[in-house]
């Protein structure tokens, strides 16, 4: 499982020739969390550097992997008592404890990508002829400012720019965020 996720901790970001490395739908039947009352399912992010994913809610359940980069964005499926079952951009799912989740809004660029060599661009405005700022790898963090239904507004690093929001995973198609 290690050599799955390693691509997410060493993805990279292309700033005009220069290398530089940064430390799915929404449900049709979305439906309130029977614990906070918050939508099921949403985003939200790893809130430490060691999250262990479980196979069910509690500590006694086996431990299947664990997450070592605090800010990943995952998908809340389910709520439990203080237990959230998440899914992360590659599919795999589990438990955690809901302490060790934030609600900061993150977002990696296209993990789907089987691409190495794709960028996408940050651009400086929500608009197809902005002028690039960076060229993004796949699997790069951002942390996401805002949407308006087809872009988002994400910063990453000192770069604050913008990115079409179908490219992102962590947050839904036009879903809006201020």
């Amino acid at each position: 499982m290690a050599t799955r996720r390693a691509t997410m901790v060493a993805a990279g970001i292309l700033v005009l020739g220069a290398s530089l490395m940064p430390v799915p739908a929404k449900a049709a039947g979305e439906v309130a969390g029977t614990v906070t009352g918050l939508p099921v399912p949403r985003y939200v992010s790893l809130k430490n550097d060691r999250v262990n994913l479980r196979e069910g809610p509690s500590k006694e359940h086996r431990t299947t992997w664990v997450f070592q980069r605090a800010g990943l964005p995952v998908e809340i499926t389910a709520e439990f008592e203080t237990w959230r079952r998440i899914r992360d951009a590659e599919g795999a799912e589990g438990w955690v404890l809901h302490s060790l989740l934030s609600g900061r809004r993150t977002a990696l660029v296209v993990p789907w990508s089987k691409n190495k060599d794709e960028t996408i661009a940050l651009v400086e405005r929500a608009d197809d002829r902005a002028a690039p700022l960076a060229r993004l790898n796949p699997n790069v963090l951002t942390n996401v400012k805002s949407c308006a239904g087809s872009w988002c507004r994400v910063t990453i690093g000192d770069f604050d720019g913008f990115i079409k929001q179908d490219r992102l995973w962590g947050v839904y198609p036009n879903e809006r965020l201020n």
